[in-house]
């Protein structure tokens, strides 16, 4: 017993010390860059300055930041509206039927998300598969323009974080009593009364963290952006490396990567607090 007591105290405190190096430390010095000011020769100099954080909210700066919020927004809303009927569906069917369609959920996690994303330039240049059989179907005269477009960015990045929204959305609904249905039903509910006021508050969860897997995501994969809207459409992440590495300018790069932390925090908290009501019995939409 006591060796399995010191062993578990040695596991926790090895958990606690990586956790702390290597995710605690590292954010810290992001943080402690965004409040330094540049320098052209160290590329930070030390001092408490808040204007960064200003930089990114004025001229083009702004721009990108909104038009990536706006963009990582719409990729998620297209995911919620592809996944969950497909997770309904997923969580009605028998084992057998189940266990295909989850494992085809799972198959693209198999290859590189890099490698897929250069896969989808074949799909979608002049001479693609798209092109072909919209030619083939006599829809089409001349080639369309879908490679290094805004619309090849949303598409290829839907296609990357689909089942990151599709998973969680399962597992919520899997675990909803379809008990509560029937009931509401006999009691006079109608179908729109159902979903609004008792099977969305009890797989709310389930919806934030589908769309925390897919927005924030959305925001920061700028080789996405890059391989397949040609550098013409720029994500946070696209900013955040030209900043470190092109650029050099730290403090604003790590005011970037703050901000995407502190909305990360932010969502956190909109789950934790649904959770919370749910486990109450308050939660109402």
């Amino acid at each position: 017993m006591r060796r399995d007591g010191l062993f578990r105290r040695l596991v926790i405190a090895a958990t606690v010390v990586w956790m702390a190096v290597f995710g605690v430390v590292p954010n810290l010095l992001v943080l402690g860059a965004s409040v330094s000011h540049p320098s052209p020769t160290t590329f930070l100099s030390p001092g408490f300055t808040l204007g960064n954080y200003a930089l990114l909210l004025d001229g083009i700066h702004a721009q990108i930041l909104f038009s990536s919020l706006k963009l990582s927004a719409a990729v998620t809303a297209i995911c919620f509206g592809l996944a969950y009927p497909f997770a309904a569906l997923l969580a009605r069917a028998g084992r057998r039927t189940r266990h295909v369609l989850l494992v085809l959920v799972v198959i693209p996690f198999w290859t590189n998300s890099l490698v897929r994303t250069y896969a989808m330039t074949v799909l979608l240049n002049t001479s693609g598969l798209v092109n072909r059989v919209l030619f083939a179907l006599g829809l089409i005269d001349a080639p369309l323009t879908l490679l290094y477009t805004t619309g090849a960015v949303v598409a290829g990045l839907v296609y990357t974080l689909l089942p990151f929204m599709i998973l969680p959305l399962y597992a919520a609904l899997d675990r909803f009593d379809p008990r509560l249905e029937e009931a509401a039903r006999d009691l006079g509910a109608g179908r729109f009364q159902v979903l609004w006021y008792i099977k969305l508050p009890l797989v709310l969860p389930g919806i934030i963290t589908g769309c925390m897997l897919v927005f924030l995501p959305g925001l920061g994969m700028f080789y996405v952006a890059d391989v397949l809207g040609g550098a013409k459409t720029m994500l946070v992440g696209n900013f955040i490396r030209d900043q470190f590495l092109v650029t050099r300018q730290w403090p604003l790069g790590a005011a970037a990567s703050t901000l995407l932390t502190m909305i990360m925090i932010v969502l956190l908290l909109i789950y934790w607090w649904s959770q919370r009501r749910i486990h109450e019995g308050k939660l109402d939409v």
